[in-house]
């Protein structure tokens, strides 16, 4: 594979005004682990809208060091280092600090001694890859949701995580932030507050469609070849990769090539409360109906349970009972009846797993060796989900689905969709 390299004149350029370099404030541990006296050396690969902001927060938390980004787009790469020492700087007696390291390549941030923990904010067809790469480079791991571009990928991550004793984090933090809402909707429907469950249904959009994008010319400073990695080759489209500091999130997610669609964008957040709600974190739904005609909305799941989750309707879950209904979204909870607000838990009710802050959880975790509160077998279920969903749409036709070997028992055609084939080098 070719890569455009960030030659030294190119860098030099590009931070022409960064400020000159100060003093080093890390003391790093070997094979990536962390000493409980010592900082966290962080690595991001992937500085896009999603990237850029997790740079911002991660800079908030003390016990953490940022010394690398990676990017294919020089200028966003740029950006984000930049960001980096202006805060840095902010702790120097001089008031100057340059520090923080740029990659054009993440396998050469994931080669560094200095480096303990990766975020990984790349295009969804990435994050395999990434995740098991820097896994192997026994990195702890923070990366974006939706966990996989396919149902194979989950398996391969969680075993790669597992056999180097990473501590992962997946970014759905639907379960630790947004004041509590969607733990405390877990905990009224595990703790029977509507009865026994019957129906949940997950608002998020449609399933994604095939790029026909019209190519553009490569901007300068942009390795498009790299962006594309194991997808398949096509030209250059701004609203695949939009050029600058850009402050939208791009359509990538659209395209199957790249992404699961809208359904698997916020799908990955809400099927994952589903899943958290019914305990069914370790497993996943036994037949896939998809609607009739050319309906993108409708698909409906079935549990070993008897639970049927449908695919579509009011933004977030709704939680049906055989007493009440639980609705809840990033800014609301509602029940009905009412009364069910009104009577709060006790000692004696069951209880989830708390994190009030997704990534000082991982963070914590780092230091304990405890796993956080969505792990890479967690996130690769929920991201199951919604792969499960398109392949519905896809064959229009009612699915076995064996969770427990994550295959569809004696269907070849739909077992094909499983994964797919890697462009070049490329493979997990």
């Amino acid at each position: 594979m070719t890569t455009v390299t960030f030659s030294r004149r190119r860098l030099l350029q590009a931070t022409a005004a960064t400020a000159i370099l100060g003093p080093t404030i890390l003391s790093q541990s070997a094979r990536g682990r962390v000493a409980a006296n010592e900082r966290i050396g962080l690595g991001f690969i992937g500085v896009g809208m999603m990237g850029r902001g997790h740079v911002n927060r991660f800079l908030g938390f003390e016990q953490v060091q940022v010394v690398a980004i990676s990017d294919v787009a020089l200028e966003r790469a740029v950006h984000a280092k930049e960001t980096v020492e202006k805060k840095y700087a902010e702790a120097v007696k001089s008031g100057i600090y340059k520090g923080c390291d740029l990659h054009n390549d993440f396998r050469e941030l994931l080669a560094r001694k200095d480096i303990d923990a990766v975020v990984i904010a790349t295009p969804d067809h990435w994050h395999a890859l990434g995740c098991v790469a820097a896994a192997k480079a026994k990195k702890d791991i923070y990366c974006e949701k939706p966990l996989t571009h396919t149902i194979a990928q989950g398996s391969k991550i969680a075993a790669a995580v597992r056999a180097n004793n990473v501590v992962f984090q997946t970014g759905s933090q639907q379960r630790s932030e947004f004041g509590g809402l969607f733990r405390q909707a877990v905990e009224y429907v595990r703790n029977g507050r509507i009865g026994r469950l019957k129906t949940v249904r997950v608002g998020v959009g449609p399933p994604p469609v095939a790029c026909d994008l019209a190519a553009e010319p490569v901007p300068s400073g942009t390795d498009w070849d790299l962006w594309l990695g194991p997808a398949p080759q096509r030209g250059y489209s701004e609203i695949l990769c939009p050029k600058g500091i850009h402050k939208h999130f791009p359509a990538w997610r659209n395209y199957r090539e790249y992404a699961g669609g809208a359904l698997a964008d916020m799908g990955a957040h809400h099927f994952d409360i589903a899943q958290w709600a019914m305990d069914t974190d370790a497993s996943g739904p036994v037949e896939i109906h998809p609607p009739d005609g050319p309906a993108t909305s409708g698909l409906r799941f079935v549990y070993a349970s008897g639970v049927e989750m449908f695919h579509g309707g009011r933004s977030g879950c709704t939680f049906e009972g055989e007493k009440g209904t639980i609705y809840v979204d990033r800014d609301k909870i509602e029940c009905t009846p009412e009364s069910i607000l009104k009577e709060p838990l006790t000692d004696a009710d069951k209880r989830v797993y708390f994190s009030d802050n997704h990534a000082r959880n991982w963070l914590d975790c780092i230091a304990s060796r405890k796993d956080p509160i969505c792990t890479a077998e967690i996130g690769a279920r929920s991201a199951a989900i919604c792969h499960l969903a398109n392949i519905g749409y896809a064959l229009r036709r009612p699915l076995k689905w064996d969770p427990s070997s994550e295959t569809f028992p004696a269907d070849s055609e739909a077992n094909k969709l499983l994964d797919y084939q890697m462009r070049g080098e490329w493979k997990v």
